[in-house]
């Protein structure tokens, strides 16, 4: 190469995919000692060997290990207490969506007409779960509407699986809060997505076979008749019974009016619950001798009984702000006490698995089983997420607790991985265990959707999980997390483009029918699959392709390169937080020229 085209001292990198940001940008310095790279860089996704730098407990005095004990002490109660008040925040962070678009999101459901597309169905299931918050709202929704016959079992499918995605935007607004330290959001960010992935893939995979043969339907009935139901089970309430005295002092809703606006029966305008029981009242008779015999007030013939609602003790009780108002209130207190609660937590993970301890928590949780066991390694990860998920009752925790733990370099990206894939099947046993303890009228149809939302997360492990090869949401993951560490606004962008704007756009062109649907989206889809196939020759046989799209430096930089779009964010949001490190931009400004580009290995 000629050296008026050397951007740099050292010889230019081998491209892997031309146009693509360079893998090996990144921190200039990573934290702790990592695998080296053969060439010579540090691997950010791979777990370094924690050193102990401080004194042994042997060698401390008998006043420094009281000290260490009572640090160690603090540090344990501060950490549970901010693990408490970060579950809490969830909490208020749920029921201020449920009250910023309840409403909106019931109405969404409650068109049936639309819910018979398939597409439409999709999306209007992640909508209507990231406008609540909540996985078990809209799976309610969607059973009272199969209950009351306003939409079939076949067309809820769609919808379940929307309401699958939906649920993974809660671990992504966890991993924003890490975004101060660009190695560790690298690590969350990639833990995050990971998920959102594996369910995006699954749903992408399964809709079009479920609208052609209808397998989760047809199997979930197969199912529901070789059982023999009661109703009368329960579902678990641990994590409930342990919040509830708190959140409920701060903002207590009315299920049953999200229930009911997406079935037509809401009757209450406001969600804010104003009542909370009722004490009966007796009004005595006028014999006086009843009254001398028993001790007390007689049934007499002309007694009333009069019941009186007690209102409810919370902080908005009977306020006359309206619930858009109190949502917007919650969200930013809720926001703002998740991001310290996070930022606490981080800081005291950071300080207590550090050293042997953190080695030692490191080596258990991703310990693999000896050869030629190995592989059974990621399945007991799988039963571990399923059952700590099941005794939390609630995913969203689940995952918001693991994103923090692989910011700090605890849980590798493969072992978190297969925890993500027991959550979604512990939910589900939830969900299951709660349709069991429906009514008998709702009964058949809540198991039977509580079990197309089992088979829909036991078909995705077994399409992306069991096959080694077929696992890419961890090699996507990783693309993700290493752009979002050089490019940090793209977090941005991929949670407004997944879980908002896509999914308006898709439902906007279902709404204009399926015809205008297939003319926009077709051509779209095909040219997303032919630029994938073309990357993907373009990497392992270039070959194959015209010597014109062995690269893209043909196209203009805007549609090659993030960096133009880069520059125009810096512009609006001038801070460190929004630009690339120097060495970083240095070198992707390199490899920009056309001339370097194209003078590359494939």
């Amino acid at each position: 190469m000629p050296s008026s085209l050397t951007c740099a001292q050292d010889p230019p990198a081998t491209l892997d995919t031309v146009g693509l940001v360079d893998q090996r940008l990144g921190n200039a310095g990573p934290s702790g000692s990592a695998p080296i790279l053969e060439d010579g860089d540090v691997d950010p996704w791979a777990l370094p060997q924690l050193k102990d730098t401080g004194q042994s407990w042997k060698e401390l005095s008998m006043a420094g290990r009281v000290l260490q004990g009572a640090a160690g002490f603090l540090k344990v109660c501060g950490l549970l207490g901010s693990l408490y008040l970060f579950i809490c925040s969830l909490d208020i962070l749920s029921s201020a969506f449920q009250l910023l678009g309840s409403k909106v999101a019931g109405d969404i459901f409650k068109d049936n007409v639309v819910l018979s597309n398939p597409v439409a169905g999709l999306v209007i299931g992640v909508l209507g779960t990231v406008l609540v918050q909540s996985s078990s709202t809209s799976s309610s929704i969607v059973v009272s509407m199969v209950a009351s016959k306003l939409l079939t079992v076949r067309a809820s499918v769609p919808v379940i699986m929307g309401v699958n995605v939906g649920t993974s935007v809660t671990s992504t607004l966890v991993s924003m809060a890490q975004s101060g330290d660009r190695d560790a959001f690298r690590r969350a960010f990639g833990g995050s997505a990971v998920h959102g992935i594996f369910n995006w893939l699954t749903a992408l995979t399964l809709l079009p076979l479920e609208s052609a043969a209808a397998p989760l339907e047809r199997l979930s009935a197969l199912a529901l008749g070789a059982a023999s139901l009661q109703p009368g089970g329960h579902a678990p309430d641990i994590l409930k019974v342990l919040t509830r005295p708190l959140t409920r002092l701060i903002v207590q809703l009315d299920a049953d009016v999200i229930t009911g606006s997406g079935t037509g029966n809401a009757t209450n305008s406001s969600l804010i619950k104003r009542w909370c029981g009722t004490e009966a009242q007796t009004t005595a008779g006028n014999s006086s001798t009843c009254a001398a015999a028993t001790g007390g007030p007689c049934p007499a013939r002309n007694s009333s009984a009069t019941e009186e609602q007690l209102p409810c003790r919370h902080l908005f009780e009977g306020t006359a702000l309206a619930d858009l108002a109190v949502g917007f209130i919650l969200l930013a207190a809720s926001l703002l006490m998740l991001c310290a609660c996070l930022a606490l937590i981080v800081k005291l993970l950071s300080s207590t698995l550090r050293g042997r301890v953190g080695q030692a928590v490191s080596t258990v949780v991703n310990a693999d089983f000896p050869s030629p066991f190995g592989w059974l390694s990621g399945y007991l990860a799988i039963l571990v997420g399923a059952g700590l998920t099941f005794a939390l009752q609630s995913s969203s925790v689940f995952t918001a607790a693991v994103v923090p733990l692989m910011g700090v370099r605890v849980i590798s990206l493969e072992r978190a991985y297969p925890l993500f894939l027991g959550s979604n099947i512990g939910t589900t046993t939830t969900a299951l265990l709660a349709a069991l303890a429906s009514p008998s009228d709702m009964l058949i149809s809540a198991v039977q959707v509580a079990l197309i939302h089992f088979f829909f997360n036991l078909a995705g492990i077994l399409l992306w999980y069991v096959v080694p090869v077929l696992r890419l949401p961890i090699p996507l993951a990783k693309r993700f997390g290493d752009l979002t560490a050089r490019y940090r606004w793209v977090a941005v962008a991929y949670l407004l483009l997944s879980f908002l704007l896509l999914p308006l756009a898709a439902c906007g062109l279902s709404l204009a029918g399926s015809t205008v649907l297939a003319a926009v989206g077709g051509p779209l889809l095909v040219l997303v699959l032919l630029i994938i196939l073309v990357a993907i020759l373009q990497r392992h046989r270039p070959a194959w392709l015209p010597r014109r799209l062995r690269s893209w430096a043909w196209l203009p930089l805007w549609l090659r390169s993030l960096e133009p779009w880069d520059r125009l964010v810096s512009r609006c949001c001038p801070c460190k937080a929004c630009s690339p490190p120097q060495a970083a931009a240095k070198e992707a400004h390199c490899y920009e020229n056309p001339e370097v580009l194209a003078s590359q290995q494939l």
